[in-house]
């Protein structure tokens, strides 16, 4: 008798198991992972390099992982915040997986780190199934994209337990609609926090590590309300199952910066901005 397997489903249950083993390692250390989604241009980069030196002129151990089909050019931007960047190549591959992550934080991320920040691939189908043992997930997207984004991407957004909107400086000049981004998105994730920023303009700089360095110290996350009614296995870290792929050889390349020593004192949960 043939028994027939659903290859989709045995990879990403892999994946999930891998994510659920990451997630309580770096627990067990002190750190927390916080996944940025986003299209390509989203201004998801620029965004983070300016987080990341906020966090070191605060005194937070941070440090980065930046995940491309091709070129460091990100590592390079992101190094400049002088803590410590790696940059996987995915030759070809959509998406990161939980068991790449681990592989390449192995040996690479300093001891005492706070937060990890994993800059996913730009692509916002792939990489919202996959869980990277992630305790914050966010999904950015800017003003230039439209606001029915969420609702041409429900499992991305849906997902999300933190949407940013970036490049608010030039709102106006695309008539970017807040309101009716700030309705899809809640259609498809009731609840869930939108925050506006601009890294050009300085606006909203620093509520994404606010909010991450409240989950650290242990302010209850958003839980989307989709997170329960995707495949049996999943938790509410981790997206619905749209595609299964087979890794192909990726590589890394290491952009080390001394990093400091973090801040002891637990920082509280910032407001809502709404």
């Amino acid at each position: 008798m043939c028994r027939v397997v659903d290859l989709k489903q045995a990879v990403l249950a892999k994946n999930d198991e891998a994510a659920r083993t990451l997630r309580a390692e770096l627990a067990a250390r002190g750190t927390t992972v916080v996944n940025l989604l986003s299209s390509p241009g989203s201004g998801k980069t620029a965004l983070l390099e300016r987080e990341l030196l906020l966090a070191r002129e605060r005194g937070v151990a941070v440090a980065a992982l930046t995940a491309d089909l091709a070129t460091e050019n990100d590592a390079v931007r992101l190094a400049r915040s002088g803590v410590p960047v790696k940059q996987v190549l995915t030759d070809g591959l959509c998406h990161l997986e939980a068991g790449m992550l681990s592989r390449h934080l192995d040996g690479w991320m300093p001891d005492d780190t706070r937060l990890l920040f994993v800059e996913n691939v730009g692509n916002l189908v792939c990489p919202a199934s996959y869980d990277l043992g992630e305790s914050l997930r966010v999904v950015l997207a800017s003003v230039t994209e439209g606001e029915d984004k969420p609702l041409k991407y429900p499992t991305a957004f849906g997902l999300a337990h933190l949407v940013i909107v970036t490049k608010t400086d030039i709102a106006k000049a695309v008539e970017f609609d807040e309101d009716a981004f700030r309705a899809h998105v809640q259609q498809v994730n009731p609840g869930v926090e939108v925050v506006l920023t601009s890294a050009r303009a300085d606006e909203g700089v620093g509520l994404l590590l606010d909010r991450a360095l409240a989950v650290g110290a242990g302010a209850t996350v958003h839980a989307p309300v989709m997170a329960g009614r995707v495949d049996g296995h999943l938790d509410h870290h981790h997206g619905a199952h749209d595609h299964g792929h087979d890794h192909g050889a990726d590589h890394s390349h290491d952009h080390d910066h001394g990093h400091v020593r973090p801040h002891r004192r637990a920082d509280a949960a910032a407001t809502q901005t709404r």
